[in-house]
């Protein structure tokens, strides 16, 4: 028997009232920020990631679904490919900043784990344009209106300020000093103290996680610039009142970033289970071939918003289904059926008709299990009469309707 390949799972309907809440407070809490929507093909240049996302990374190193020769890959993050977009569309010639979203699929290869998949799904966005503090606090802002939006509880901001092209050098210089004594490190860990050691502070192992913990702070080794914007960009989460915790550890997984990160986490499950997280990433368009332009970004996983969901007990709205049911007894009903059926939902009005030629007590037992406000009965006698019974589904009552009103009643009823 074929199954979902590992690491990818198939949205049932009865999932489908989740996800289309939050994807309706998503584009909701856009529209009142100023965001507009974009979609950027599936896959892009391998290139894009290996030099937007940094060679270093986990998922260029191991994570990519790469193919036609290693020449394209299935995106794995989104703002690589919006600000490719932003490049190669002039978009530096718009108002600045330019304010972008994006609700996608994307694609890693890591172990599949709670709210995280092999294919998953992001709702992101991008403010490319400025460097104002205040746009870093507008950014979070969007998130933590968002996330409130959704009714969740109990998420802490981590909020850390990872410098600049100019000061993280001299940072990495005292991360490699402190790590290069230190015994028992992972595997990962070991690679990482010569090829990318800020990726030292965000291991998941226990044993690494105790070495990081009392690891130089980057906050200690910021230029006057960069500490200059993080105080700015603290002084405007007190103005809009949104509780954070500066977490020196934080560094994100992506190598564009610089300066402001920030991630959301639960309540339980900390930072292996954040919810969602973005910062800034102002040398990344410069990177990508395009003149210097700052940015900043936020994304979060839509299964783990669902799974957060589901463990706060959250109720979502259920999505509409057709009001009315119509059940035909006989061919020449059944004829009369489709008819009306056609006539129904072209001025507007779901219906569902009864298919297979069952009895009528069949027919009406499918018509409740279906949620039918309203089922339209058609038999020999009522097609003699040119009639309909017209029965209320809640009460069980009923009433003989003549056909060539029945359209003009519903509307009335189901709107």
């Amino acid at each position: 028997m074929y199954r979902a390949p590992r690491g990818t799972a198939d949205i049932l309907p009865v999932e489908q009232p989740y996800w289309r809440f939050v994807e309706q407070k998503a584009a909701a809490i856009c529209q009142l920020y100023g965001y507009e929507r974009i979609d950027t093909p599936t896959f892009e240049d391998t290139q894009l990631f290996a030099r937007g996302i940094g060679d270093a990374t986990d998922i260029v190193r191991k994570e990519m679904y790469s193919f036609s020769g290693g020449e394209l890959t299935l995106r794995p993050e989104g703002t690589a490919p919006v600000c490719r977009a932003y490049i190669q569309h002039g978009m530096h010639s718009w108002p600045q900043p330019v304010k972008l979203y994006y609700i996608a699929s994307l694609f890693r290869h890591e172990r599949p784990q709670a709210g995280r998949y092999r294919q998953h799904h992001q709702f992101g966005y991008e403010a490319i344009g400025s460097a104002d503090a205040a746009l870093d606090g507008e950014v979070i802002d969007v998130a933590w209106q968002f996330y409130q939006s959704l009714g969740l509880r109990d998420l802490s901001l981590q909020l850390n300020s990872i410098g600049c092209r100019k000061c993280r050098p001299e940072y990495l210089a005292a991360l490699r000093a402190y790590y290069e004594p230190v015994t028992g490190l992972c595997r990962d860990c070991v690679t990482r103290r010569t090829t990318n050691p800020l990726r030292l502070l965000d291991c998941k192992n226990e044993s690494c996680q105790q070495v990081a913990d009392a690891a130089p702070k980057s906050t200690d080794q910021l230029c006057p610039e960069c500490a200059t914007h993080f105080g700015k960009l603290k002084g405007h989460l007190a103005v809009l009142g949104i509780p954070f915790e500066v977490n020196h550890r934080l560094v994100r997984g992506l190598d564009y970033y610089t300066r402001t990160v920030f991630e959301f986490q639960p309540a339980e499950g900390g930072a292996q289970s954040a919810i969602g997280g973005g910062g800034r990433y102002d040398d990344l368009i410069e990177v990508l071939g395009g003149r210097p332009t700052p940015g900043i970004g936020f994304a979060t996983g839509i299964e783990r918003i669902v799974l957060n969901l589901k463990k706060q007990g959250i109720p979502v709205p259920a999505l509409s289904h057709p009001p009315v049911f119509i059940a035909g007894i006989g061919d020449a009903a059944r004829d009369e059926a489709v008819k009306l059926a056609a006539r129904l939902r072209r001025s507007g009005i779901g219906v569902i008709e009864a298919v297979g030629g069952r009895s009528l007590k069949a027919q009406l037992r499918q018509a409740n299990s279906l949620g039918a406000r309203y089922t339209v009965i058609i038999g020999e006698e009522e097609l003699a009469g040119d009639n309909a019974v017209l029965r209320d589904m809640s009460g069980a009552r009923q009433e003989t309707v003549p056909l060539g009103q029945l359209p003009q009643k519903l509307q009335k009823m189901v709107s």
